[in-house]
């Protein structure tokens, strides 16, 4: 008996079998091959985002830099000279590094404002290959050829005005009182003053009130008239009473009520930085009494004296540093008060928990510019009464500032202050000097212009 077999079906069920795989792998592949490539480009979107921390972090460094050594003294700190200016590199813990530059700018009159390059490099993904993963790969193996990321950006550095703002409270500010007003003109600018010293034909509406406070009602403006702005903190809101008055010179000077439009915001946002006490040799007494006035002398060279109890007549004369430690005091009423020659210059930190000021308190010929209160951590508390008028500057961050009483003359408070909080109850009058946002005091460098540039973005070590 014979047996037949189907060898030409089973042949044919053999070839239906290989194409069906064959299909199924460039299938497989295919998809596979897709996977890959999104992954690739996916790790390599990354890895390019993250060469911005790294650039961010040696532009921090650059202004850490300049804010401790300034335009100057750059060539310290592990800078070192190259091409243009100043740089370091630096490594961060993922293998990443930064190579930074700081370009000075030219002497003055040329305006303060350093150049900051910044190079970010990263570890490309899936360079090298490895069974440790992409990133981490290029950790455990660098001997192995690593391609770098990088991304290149160029950054113009300004110094920041301490008194930016006429006057703000960082918690919040109240002017409840009666014939409040706010407005400014320029120490520096004929057009804006009468031989340097403020006249009421010649102003600005500059005289902003602000805070960072976020709360209901965190200005009170109440009766006053503010010729300049308001702000808040994000989410905060403005009381004003019915004859308030917030807006440029012609809206408050024609009487208006209320808020001018385009004249309130709430996007305030002020970092306060804590007073650095310079560090010198601190003179423990005056030097010298003269018919009950002490004298503080700074013509020679600048003086500095550290004294318990800041009080009575005193007379300054040059450049003068007052230090008024934590537990001490600083009373200048009654017939208190410290009188500035002309010419004199006088900065005063203060660790004492209040100051009080009233009357002939501080008695400045010259301009906002001579006169600087710095409120240490300490300083809790700055008090003005009776008919005390103030020209010059008050910076402390921790310190509520309340004005009670105020005359009848224009010239109440000459200057700028920044305060935890201010609270008017008097008669006050602010006059900001816009001097002080030119030739004031600055609190470091900020980036005011952020340029990327070409960095030949993959290239081989």
């Amino acid at each position: 008996m014979k047996i037949r077999t189907q060898t030409q079906n089973q042949g044919g069920a053999l070839v239906l079998t290989l194409l069906t795989a064959l299909v199924i792998g460039i299938t497989l592949a295919s998809y596979l091959t897709m996977v890959s490539s999104q992954n690739v480009a996916t790790m390599r979107s990354l890895a390019w985002n993250s060469a911005i921390p790294v650039v961010e972090a040696g532009v921090e460094a650059a202004l850490t830099h300049l804010h401790y050594r300034g335009v100057t003294n750059l060539y310290c700190d592990g800078w070192e000279p190259v091409v243009g200016g100043y740089g370091k590199t630096g490594t961060l813990s993922d293998g990443s590094t930064y190579q930074v530059m700081i370009e000075p700018p030219p002497p003055p009159p040329a305006k303060d404002a350093p150049i900051i390059t910044c190079l970010g490099q990263v570890p490309a993904p899936l360079s090298p290959a490895s069974q440790f993963g992409m990133i981490l790969g290029v950790v455990t193996q660098p001997n192995l050829g690593v391609i770098q990321l990088k991304r290149k950006v160029r950054v113009t550095a300004l110094r920041t005005p301490v008194f930016n703002l006429p006057m703000f409270g960082d918690r919040g500010i109240d002017l409840r009182g009666n014939n409040i007003m706010t407005d400014s003109f320029d120490s520096t600018n004929p057009s804006l003053n009468t031989n340097g010293k403020y006249d009421p034909t010649k102003t600005s509406a500059e005289g902003d009130v602000a805070t960072n406070s976020g709360l209901v009602n965190s200005i009170n403006v109440g009766n006053a008239d503010i010729k300049g702005k308001i702000s808040t903190g994000p989410g905060g809101s403005v009381a004003i009473g019915p004859n308030g008055s917030v807006g440029d010179k012609t809206w408050v000077d024609s009487g208006n009520n209320g808020i001018q439009p385009g004249h309130v915001s709430d996007d305030m946002n002020v970092e306060l930085y804590p007073v650095d006490l310079p560090q010198v040799n601190w003179s423990t007494t005056y030097s010298g009494t003269i018919n009950g006035t002490n004298r503080l002398n700074g013509v020679a060279a600048p003086g500095y004296y550290k004294l318990n109890n800041f009080t009575g007549k005193v007379l300054v004369t040059g450049d003068v540093t007052v230090y008024v430690p934590y537990g001490g005091s600083m009373d200048f009423t009654g017939q208190n008060g410290v009188t500035l020659a002309p010419g004199a210059k006088l900065k005063i930190y203060v660790g004492a928990e209040d100051a009080k000021i009233s009357g002939n308190g501080f008695v400045n010929p010259g301009s906002a510019l001579d006169l600087q209160y710095w409120g240490l951590d300490s300083n809790t508390s700055v008090h003005f009464s009776g008919n005390a008028a103030y020209t010059g500057t008050i910076y402390a961050p921790n310190a509520d500032l309340t004005l009670g009483g105020g005359g009848n003359e224009v010239y109440d408070f000459v200057g700028a202050c920044v305060m935890r909080s201010v609270s008017m109850n008097g008669h006050f009058k602010f006059h900001y000097d816009l001097a002080l946002r030119n030739l004031g005091p600055t609190k470091g460098y900020i980036v005011k212009s952020w340029n990327e540039v070409d960095a030949y973005s993959v290239s081989y070590q």
